[in-house]
């Protein structure tokens, strides 16, 4: 396949609008693929990273007058500490909810004078704990203490980050099945530009597999360097994205991680083999309808 038949590959145009074709092919599309397994990747790390930060955590809000704040509080503090499952229960201070809230009002609200309700970080253990039997002891104890378990965020997060993983995969499918067809269509130029010197060859001895293999070596080539070129550009490309921040969101994340950098290289050799069972079908195909 590296070196080849020099008399065979006179068969191919090596230039020309079909070498054009099927390099450009391979390279834009390997250039996407690599976008949508970075895609693919960034969201399985959100999902995971999502549903770590919300896993066995919990809140509750406390909401009660200014003068009912503080004893509520402490009540309620006094029910999550003998609760069974519950590993800590700690109030959160002005400049943590300050901080909860900065994205949304800026960095100078007023925490002190606002009636801003007084939050409660809760810890569970391993095993857990009876969620509606919290419910209805701080109902009793602290009657404005509202026990949020996150599993209302929690869920569709998780589930939005792997329904886009999914559609990363899915993409990178469909990338693969357009650059078969282009690959194909330009092997079948290629074969019907050539069709006299296929006939010469044939009355002349040479046999199908022979004429073929010309075809799928050729083309299987241009669209490993091509599928080179397009992920080499693609890896510069996300390397040169804003990295992953705090606050930044989603798109910040976009990229590879560590090993991560590795699986980019195996697009070439996949859009090399796509277009070595594209040509070779396609070349076959075309050689028995030349008969």
């Amino acid at each position: 396949m590296a070196t080849g038949d020099r008399q065979a590959d006179r068969v191919v145009p090596p230039t020309g609008f079909t070498a054009r074709l099927t390099l450009f092919t391979a390279a834009a599309m390997a250039f996407l693929a690599v976008f949508a397994l970075a895609l693919s990747l960034a969201t399985g790390r959100l999902a995971d990273r999502w549903s770590d930060a919300l896993a066995r955590t919990a809140t509750v809000r406390i909401s009660a007058p200014m003068g009912q704040v503080e004893a509520q509080t402490q009540a309620a503090l006094r029910v999550l500490e003998t609760t069974p499952g519950i590993a800590s229960a700690r109030p959160l201070g002005d400049a943590e909810q300050r901080a909860l809230l900065e994205p949304w009002f800026g960095p100078d609200l007023p925490v002190d004078t606002l009636p801003i309700p007084q939050l409660i970080e809760v810890v569970e253990t391993g095993d857990g704990y009876d969620a509606q039997g919290l419910r209805l002891r701080l109902q009793a104890e602290a009657p404005g203490a509202v026990l949020d378990d996150h599993t209302r965020w929690r869920a569709p997060l998780v589930r939005a980050a792997e329904r886009l993983r999914l559609l990363g995969i899915l993409s990178m499918a469909l990338i693969a099945a357009a650059t078969g067809a282009m690959i194909t269509l330009a092997a079948n130029a290629a074969l019907n530009a050539n069709a006299q010197v296929i006939r010469v060859l044939r009355l002349v001895g040479a046999r199908d597999v022979y004429i073929a293999r010309a075809f799928v070596r050729r083309f299987t080539l241009r669209a490993l360097s091509g599928a080179a070129a397009g992920t080499v550009l693609a890896m510069i490309a996300i390397a040169l994205l804003p990295g992953a921040e705090t606050g930044g969101g989603f798109l910040t994340g976009l990229g590879f991680q560590g090993a991560g950098w590795l699986w980019p290289l195996v697009i070439p050799p996949l859009a090399a083999l796509t277009a070595f069972w594209a040509t070779r079908t396609a070349a076959f195909r075309a050689l028995r309808e030349l008969m």
